[in-house]
Parts: structure tokens; sequence; C-alpha cells
């Protein structure tokens, strides 16, 4: 009886994911093989991570990429799909798009800043410098340092000290 399908038989070709279908073969009601592309990529216990993937490319178009990436890659490969049709699903527009720019939105913005706080520096030290040259003509209680710097990173506004009329 080499033929039969006994119980140990299905539990031993279903023994991917602990002997539970992967989560694809639960949500397309099939029984999980040994050999099943998907089993590795989407366990059971997150059928919600298929079941995005399913309705943004479909199963079959997923088990075919999959096939097409070496074997080593499949893994980052499946996260990638599952990451994209993820964000499909919750903003149908931009997806993934919406994502990237918002970050580099944010690395022009940390950019700009950086470039404030570079100048604010370079002034700083110009006028310390300028403070220093005139110390040997003034006593020390004559000595006046500029105001604070003060920020409004609500405006990105940057408030410069006072400084005397002859260091520009």
């Amino acid at each position: 009886m080499s033929g039969s399908f006994s119980a140990s038989n299905i539990f031993l070709q279903s023994n991917i994911n602990g002997g539970r279908r992967c989560a694809a073969c639960k949500y397309l009601r099939r029984r999980c093989s040994q050999d099943c592309i998907l089993a590795p990529y989407f366990h059971h216990s997150q059928p919600e991570r298929f079941v995005c993937v399913h309705r943004i490319f479909g199963a079959s178009n997923v088990a075919r990429m999959l096939q097409h990436v070496p074997a080593h890659n499949r893994a980052q490969a499946a996260d990638a799909i599952a990451t994209e049709a993820y964000m499909r699903v919750e903003d149908p527009v931009y997806g993934c798009t919406a994502i990237i720019a918002r970050l580099q939105h944010e690395i022009h913005k940390a950019q700009n800043e950086l470039v404030m706080l570079k100048a604010h520096i370079t002034i700083h030290k110009a006028c310390q410098q300028q403070q220093l040259q005139n110390i040997s003509g003034q006593s020390s209680n004559q000595l006046m340092f500029p105001a604070e710097v003060h920020w409004d990173m609500d405006d990105n506004a940057l408030l410069l000290p006072d400084f005397p009329p002859n260091l520009f």
C-alpha cells in the first residue's frame, strides 16, 4: 500500500512549518507540499502577510517571481514583495514611494540644518578670533561677547548675534 495516503503520510508531506500549511496554502485552501515555493517565506503564523501579497500580485505571480530568483536571495525577495504589497494596500496611490519621498525630505532638511550649523560655527569662531585680536588694547572687563544664538526650528530661521561692525 505504498500509494495510499495515511494520516502519517500527510503529516510527513506537510512537515514544513511544523506540520501546518503555510499561510499561502491555507489562504488558497490547498494542501501544502514539501516543495511548496511559498512555504519558507509565508509562515502559517502570519496569514495577513500573504493576504496583502495575494491581493496585489497574486499567488501564481509571486511563486513565479520567487522561482526566478536564486535560492539564496529568495527570502530577501519575499520580504521586498511583502513590504511593497503591504504599502500598496495601505496607500494604493503611492505605496513605498510615499515613504521614500518623506525620507528624502528629512535628509534634505537635515542637510540644510547642517549647513546652517557650520555657518554658525564659522561666524562664532571669527567673532572669537576678532575679540582675541582686540584683547591686547582692551582690559578684560571691556570685552563684549555676542549675544546667544537662538534657533527657531519651526520657522527654520537663524537669529545671529550682534557682531562688531568691522568684522565683515
